[in-house]
């Protein structure tokens, strides 16, 4: 990521912060924005042009999406084309993750990390599911649709709204890669971290609540866990927050024990 993405999305988020009327349609709005600007080269390309005034971008904003999305929407897309991007896909990028945000704070009581990640877990055990979503032949609004009569009433209103809006445009991405991006962007945008955590056993409530306050220390923010039950790490715990790893499993011991035998 380029710094002038870093900065934009900085400014972005600021902007959905101090915008009032959040709401899920909004955050709907937005995803469908991102998608209608990711499927055109051309509009992709003026809107993210920096040798175009940031009004003048603004302009084809209002041009292309001002009858059809609320005014709220309107403003923050205008916020996002005035900012300096990488590259034009960033741009896209960056709206998406505005839509995400935009959706965790319409619910706020939703817990949108954790049905986000035991959703990318349902994905994972189930090869048809998953091929079903990624598959390129497949047309956009009937996935959306299955996502929407899967997690319609499992889920809250904030996760199908994610999970349907981004697999109809995974843009070359894995659907469980853009499961996971969202889980850490609610978190972020919740002032939390999310650890996935693998153990052979699952934990108890007060060894959960110690790896909380451990990791909460450690990382100066709190922490969110999503755990995995994998009886091949065979004791001990992995967690991975970010592109962090932490791994005191049985199994990562005995793998550096061979390799250092082999060596």
């Amino acid at each position: 990521m380029g710094s002038a993405t870093t900065q934009a999305r900085e400014s972005l988020t600021s902007a959905l912060r101090a915008t009032s009327s959040i709401t899920l349609d909004v955050a709907g709005e937005l995803f469908s924005v991102a998608r209608t600007i990711g499927e055109s080269s051309q509009l992709s390309g003026a809107l993210a042009d920096s040798a175009a005034t940031a009004s003048a971008r603004q302009g084809v904003v209002a041009a292309v999406f001002g009858g059809s999305v609320s005014a709220t929407t309107v403003g923050l897309v205008d916020s996002a084309v005035a900012q300096r991007w990488s590259s034009a896909s960033d741009l896209v990028d960056g709206i998406e993750e505005l839509a995400v945000r935009a959706a965790a704070i319409a619910e706020p009581g939703a817990d949108v990390e954790s049905e986000l990640f035991q959703f990318s877990r349902t994905v994972a055990a189930n090869p048809e599911l998953e091929l079903a979503l990624g598959s390129r032949l497949g047309e956009a609004s009937a996935k959306g649709a299955l996502i929407e009569r899967l997690l319609s009433g499992p889920a809250s209103a904030a996760t199908t709204t994610i999970v349907s809006a981004l697999v109809r445009a995974p843009r070359e991405r894995r659907v469980r890669q853009l499961l996971s991006r969202a889980s850490q962007i609610v978190a972020d945008q919740r002032g939390r971290t999310v650890a996935t955590v693998v153990s052979a056993v699952p934990l108890q409530s007060a060894q959960a609540d110690r790896l909380v306050a451990a990791l909460s220390a450690r990382y100066g923010t709190d922490v969110t866990l999503n755990t995995v039950v994998d009886p091949t790490v065979v004791g001990g715990l992995r967690v991975q927050i970010a592109d962090d790893v932490i791994d005191a499993s049985v199994s990562a011991r005995l793998a550096d024990l061979r390799q250092r035998l082999a060596g």
